[in-house]
């Protein structure tokens, strides 16, 4: 007789089920505290006299990879605070490229086959359960995903699940390039889901001073991500300063990198972004943006992408003393 039929026998498969499932639960509790213990021995804090410092994870590329990887560095780094991008969700929560919502990711990407729309739910909801996984084990250790970078599909059943991939990582906005076509796509489904999508920002697209930003017009949750080295390369050398006393109520998070205005990438203090001059604004007026290190400059050889954003977190912390 088949074991499995027999119902006394069912009930001790079905209880070993149970057991599999609470052990595999247990053992993301105690990744996360081993995370955190092995690192610095308590939970990260980053928020320094009320200036939020994080991370995007494009900074640690190549190095770490994985979610729990990349949350080993951040915890390495002694950051609370974390724009989280794709590579890490996708590989934790299994959504492909293609993440069976059609073609995502660029020219490069792979759609999967085609599935049905029954296992397309089932499919979603294991994703978001995972995304919620992923969450908890983040902030168990003591790391708050504000933002995600996870690109958008493009079917309108892709874009309200990309919205329900954010809400489950607890982000509140999801990154993307700036594109006002985009934004005017995304804007109804940022407003249905109360999640911002906040546009990046690059040399030749820096939001302007003097005149008001149309992209902030197409609709209330549609945002800024702020990058103040882009600005002061493609501005051959001005202050965002300004932008920010501007836009602040419409800037989610910004990148902080060191740049020079003819573009090249320093090690923090060494290029012409006033990065202490931005964050101690943020300081006086108690804007709640997030800023997010963006490691550029080149990882002097023998050192690795960790050790210098630790070395960016330190010249935050000063320039908050």
């Amino acid at each position: 007789m088949n074991s499995i039929s027999n119902p006394m026998t069912r009930r001790g498969f079905l209880g070993g089920l149970t057991a599999v499932g609470a052990a595999a639960i247990f053992a993301r509790h105690s990744l996360a505290a081993g995370l955190q213990e092995s690192t610095t021995g308590k939970k990260p804090n980053s928020n320094f006299n009320g200036v939020r410092i994080g991370a995007i994870t494009y900074s640690y590329r190549g190095e770490r990879n994985t979610a729990e990887e990349t949350l080993k560095a951040l915890l390495e780094d002694g950051l609370s605070e974390t724009e989280l991008m794709d590579g890490p969700i996708r590989t934790y929560a299994g959504i492909s490229a293609g993440g069976g919502r059609g073609r995502r990711g660029g020219a490069n990407a792979q759609a999967t086959p085609p599935v049905s729309d029954e296992q397309k739910t089932k499919q979603r909801e294991e994703q978001l359960a995972k995304c919620r996984e992923l969450r908890k084990m983040y902030n168990d250790a003591g790391v708050n995903i504000h933002c995600e970078k996870l690109p958008f599909g493009q079917t309108d059943d892709d874009i309200n699940f990309d919205f329900e991939v954010a809400k489950a990582l607890g982000a509140k906005a999801i990154t993307t390039e700036r594109n006002d076509a985009l934004a005017k796509k995304l804007a109804p489904f940022a407003e249905k889901h109360k999640i911002y999508v906040a546009f990046h920002n690059h040399e030749r697209n820096t939001p302007q001073v003097d005149t008001p930003d149309p992209l902030l017009d197409i609709g209330p949750y549609i945002a800024l991500n702020l990058d103040i080295g882009h600005y002061v390369a493609g501005t051959k050398g001005k202050s965002p300063i300004p932008v920010i006393e501007k836009y602040h109520d419409r800037i989610i998070n910004m990148h902080i990198k060191d740049r020079t205005p003819d573009g090249g990438n320093l090690p923090f203090g060494k290029g012409k972004t006033p990065i202490k001059e931005v964050l101690q604004l943020l300081k006086k007026e108690k804007w709640p943006i997030y800023c997010d290190i963006e490691l550029e400059y080149p990882v002097p050889k023998g050192s690795t992408a960790v050790a210098e954003v630790a070395k960016c977190v330190q010249y935050c912390k000063e320039a908050l003393a």
